[in-house]
C-alpha cells in the first residue's frame, strides 16, 4: 500500500517523527476496517449495507486531504499554538487495552442491525430524564452514550473511524479559540473561561488545557459515564482539571455572558434542526460579548458534493438518524439567527468548522 503522505528525509526529525507517528495510526486503523468487513462477511453475511464505492478520484482527494490537514497541524504546532507534545498525546496503549472489546462487541451490533434496534439498551441503563433524540444507539453501540463500556471504547472507535486523524480534527478549534480569548487584553488568563458543550470524554478539553494551562475550563455533557471518563482522561494532565457538569446542551447551566469562549466538537450531526438551534442560542446567551463560539463536525454536502458516496454511505453504515439533515443544514444561518456574526467556515480533512462572534457591546 502507498503511503498516505510521504516522508521527506530533509525534514526535520520531531516532523518524520510526528508523520510516522499518524501513518501507523491509518495504518491500524485501516488494517482493522479491513479485518472486521471481513469478519463480518463471514459470520454476518446478511448485513452488506446499501453502500456506494468511493471513485479513484475521491480517493485522491481524500489523501491529499490528509496530506493537508497533517501540514496543517504540524504548523501550528511550529507556530506556538500548542506544544509540539500535543501531536503526541494519543494513549495507545489504553487504545490497545480496550481493543479486544471492540471485537467482543460486534456480535452485539451485528444482531442490533439485524433486527433494526435502534433504542437498545441494557436493563441497567436508566434511561428516565433524557431527551427522545439522545436515546440513540448511535453507531449501533451498546447502550449508546449512556454505557460504561461505550465510553471506554468511544475514543478508539472514533480514532478508527477517521483513519487516526480525529484528535488532529479536533486540535483545528485551537488556533481560532487562542485568537478569541486573545481579544480579552483587559483581563488576566486566570479569569477567562472556556465551555466545551457536549464534552464527552474530554479529549477536546485535554487539548485546550494544554494548549492554555492557565485558563479556567468548563465541560457539559448528558452522559455520566462519559463525564466519568473526561475525570480520568484529564486528571492525568498537569494543571488545574475542568468542572464538569451533567447538562443539556438546550439548557446550560450558567449565568449570561459567562464564558470568554464556546466550543463544540462532533454534537451538532447528532441533532435534529431544532434543537441544533437551541443549542445554539444558548451557547450565544452564555459567551460573553466579544467571545467566539467554535463548531467542529462533519464536512456537509452543500460545498463537497463530490464525496456524495460518503455522505450517502455514513448513515447507512452507522445510525446516524439526523445525519442526512445535518448535511444540508445551513448552520451559518442558524448562528446568525442565534445572534452571532462575523461567521467564518473551514475545511479539513473531513471535518468542517464554523468560527462566530457575539457582537461586543457598543
Amino acid at each position: 500500500m502507498e503511503s498516505l503522505f510521504k516522508l521527506n528525509p530533509l525534514e526535520s526529525l520531531p516532523k518524520l517523527a510526528y508523520q510516522s507517528f499518524q501513518q501507523s495510526k491509518t495504518y491500524f486503523s485501516l488494517n482493522h476496517k479491513l479485518a472486521s468487513n471481513q469478519a463480518k462477511k463471514l459470520f454476518a453475511p446478511g448485513l452488506q449495507r446499501n453502500t456506494q464505492p468511493l471513485s479513484p478520484k475521491i480517493l485522491l482527494k481524500l489523501q491529499q486531504r490528509v496530506n493537508d490537514i497533517i501540514e496543517t497541524d504540524w504548523q501550528d504546532a511550529e507556530q506556538g499554538i500548542y506544544p509540539h507534545s500535543l501531536l503526541f498525546d494519543n494513549p495507545w496503549e489504553d487504545f490497545f487495552r480496550n481493543y479486544p472489546n471492540i471485537w467482543l462487541d460486534m456480535p452485539n451490533v451485528w444482531q442490533r442491525i439485524e433486527e433494526k434496534k435502534y433504542q437498545d439498551f441494557s436493563p441497567n441503563i436508566n434511561t428516565e430524564g433524557y431527551p427522545s433524540y439522545y436515546l440513540q444507539n448511535f453507531h449501533y453501540q451498546t447502550d449508546g452514550y449512556l454505557g460504561e463500556d461505550s465510553a471506554e471504547l468511544y475514543d478508539l472507535q472514533v480514532e478508527i473511524l477517521f483513519n487516526g486523524l480525529a484528535d488532529a480534527m479536533r486540535r483545528r478549534i485551537l488556533a481560532p479559540l487562542k485568537a478569541g480569548l486573545a481579544q480579552f487584553q483587559d483581563i488576566s488568563s486566570q479569569q477567562k473561561r472556556v465551555l466545551d458543550i457536549a464534552c464527552g470524554t474530554g479529549r477536546t478539553l485535554r487539548g485546550i488545557r494544554t494548549t492554555l494551562p492557565q485558563v479556567s475550563l468548563f465541560g457539559v455533557d448528558l452522559s455520566p459515564a462519559y463525564l466519568r471518563k473526561a475525570k480520568q482522561l484529564l486528571s492525568e494532565i498537569p494543571g488545574e482539571l475542568p468542572q464538569l457538569d451533567q447538562a443539556n446542551g438546550e439548557e446550560l447551566p450558567y449565568k449570561d455572558n459567562y464564558f470568554q469562549g464556546v466550543t463544540s466538537v462532533f454534537l451538532f450531526h447528532e441533532l435534529p434542526g431544532k434543537v441544533r438551534q437551541n443549542v445554539m442560542t444558548e451557547a450565544f446567551r452564555v459567551v460573553k460579548p466579544g467571545g467566539v463560539f467554535i463548531i467542529c463536525d462533519s464536512m456537509q454536502i452543500l460545498e463537497t458534493p463530490e464525496f456524495a458516496p460518503m455522505f450517502h454511505n455514513f448513515p447507512n453504515l452507522f445510525h446516524e438518524p439526523y445525519y442526512r439533515d445535518y448535511i444540508q443544514d445551513d448552520l451559518v444561518a442558524r448562528l446568525e439567527q442565534a445572534g452571532f456574526e462575523n461567521i467564518k467556515t473551514e475545511n479539513h480533512f473531513v471535518s468542517k468548522y464554523w468560527i462566530a462572534t457575539k457582537p461586543p457591546l457598543d
